[in-house]
This record gives structure tokens, C-alpha cells and sequence, in this order.
């Protein structure tokens, strides 16, 4: 009797075990442009930085990498994309929203104004995300590697930093600043060492890039590795909820 006892008690405290890393389990959605997105093998040595996302979570944390090539947070939406998302969003999850590359783009599927379409499209994302019982956490985008004579970094993204700071406050949601973190990295590596994390290879060195490629937007592995721990080291400064499914 005494075993039959012992037995039911060791599996109620497994079944509460799994029951608790199930609970605990959460999903961290990423939105975004092609700097963040998923590429396909024969786009190598090109890496966006959620693709690599999933070497920084621990095991109670699931990266979903939706960023997608060429959108905006206008073109995200209309064609469908976040539809998928919300429908997929679990209360507990995170939602890590970085646009801005192609909002400033003149294509009309594209374009945004910073200060009223950008910024309401971004609030869009925000609001549904908490009606989900899911956090939002609004990034700005990364820095393009873009030199002035002096070895100055060139602000190519305009006002769409700035707008994407003051939705964050004014919606009280957390706010990653990757323009700045990602400024102070390729600064300090300057013009040319800098090309060590975007998109840069000689012609020949990979079979899909014969013609070599020089791309100051776009990173390489290297690149989103250190991209991806500037994000995370962020999280864990600011000592959001996010960061403890971080490593």
C-alpha cells in the first residue's frame, strides 16, 4: 500500500512538474523588415538578427522569427501577416516590433509618415498585442553602415527613430533603442572594420554571390550574433520580464 502510495505521489509531482514548464512556456513573436528576418540558404553570408534569436533564449522561451524581406509596418499588415500572428498569440507571450527600414521608402504600399501613419500603425501593434494578454516591446531599427568623409555615421532613418521612442512612451511599452546600440558598435569599429558585421564578400567566395557583394544595410552571421546580444543585453539592463527567458 505503502508503494502504490509512494508511486502515485512521485507521478502527481511529475505531472505538476510538466505542468509548470508548460505554464511557463512562452512565445516570443518578432515583426520586423529584412535586417531582422529569416533567410534562405543560397542569400548566405546574409543573417538577419531574429534569425539568430534562438540561440539566446533558455528552454522555456520560443522563438517565432516572422520578419519578412522588404515590408513596412504598413505592407506587414495589409498583405496579411500580422493576422497570422495575432490569431497565433497566447497571454504570457512577447511581441518584439521593429519597423522603419522601408517605411520611409516613397512606394505607396510602403510609406509611412513617422509622426501619424507610422506612429498609429505601431500603436495598432501595441494595443493588440495586450488585447492577446501578450507584451509588446518596440525596437528601432539598426543603424546602416553609411560613412560621411569624416568617419562619421550618417542618420539615414530620419524622424521614424524619434516617432518609434515616443509611441513606446506614450503607450508605456518597453522601447530598445537598436539604432542607438547598434550606432555605438559600428562607430566604434569605424569604416572599415565595420564591414566585418554587413553584408560583405568577395566575388567567388560564396557560389550565390559571384559577383561579390558590398551591402552596408544588411548583416552577415557575425553581424546578427552581435546585433541579436546587443538586444538581449538591453533587455536584461532594463530589467524587462522578457529577460528571463534570455540567456
Amino acid at each position: 500500500m505503502k508503494k502504490v502510495n509512494v508511486l502515485l505521489v512521485l507521478s502527481l509531482a511529475v505531472m505538476m512538474a510538466l505542468s509548470f514548464k508548460s505554464a511557463n512556456k512562452v512565445n516570443i513573436w518578432m515583426i520586423g523588415d529584412s535586417t531582422m528576418a529569416n533567410k534562405s540558404p543560397k542569400a548566405a553570408p546574409e543573417t538577419g538578427w531574429g534569425m539568430v534569436m534562438n540561440e539566446f533564449v533558455t528552454n522555456g522561451a520560443t522563438i517565432h522569427n516572422h520578419a519578412l524581406n522588404g515590408r513596412s509596418s504598413k505592407s506587414f499588415l495589409d498583405e496579411g501577416h500580422w493576422k497570422a500572428i495575432y490569431d497565433s498569440i497566447q497571454p504570457g507571450d512577447y511581441v518584439i516590433i521593429q519597423f522603419g527600414h522601408n517605411d520611409e521608402k516613397a512606394n505607396p504600399k510602403l510609406h509611412t509618415d513617422p509622426f501619424t501613419t507610422y506612429k498609429e500603425l505601431i500603436k495598432k501593434y501595441i494595443d493588440e498585442t495586450r488585447a492577446k494578454g501578450a507584451n509588446p516591446i518596440v525596437c528601432s531599427s539598426i543603424v546602416r553602415r553609411h560613412f560621411d568623409g569624416k568617419g562619421n555615421l550618417i542618420q539615414t532613418h530620419g524622424d521614424y527613430i524619434e516617432a518609434a521612442k515616443e509611441i513606446a512612451s506614450e503607450t508605456n511599452t518597453p522601447y530598445v533603442d537598436m539604432e542607438a546600440l547598434t550606432r555605438k558598435l559600428v562607430s566604434k569599429l569605424g569604416p572599415e572594420k565595420s564591414k566585418s558585421v554587413y553584408l560583405f564578400c568577395k566575388p567567388g567566395e560564396y557560389p550565390n554571390r559571384k559577383n561579390g557583394v558590398q551591402d552596408s544595410t544588411h548583416l552577415n552571421r557575425s553581424g546578427a550574433l552581435q546585433v541579436a546580444g546587443l538586444f538581449v543585453k538591453e533587455v536584461k539592463k532594463q530589467r524587462l520580464p522578457l529577460g528571463s527567458f534570455l540567456k
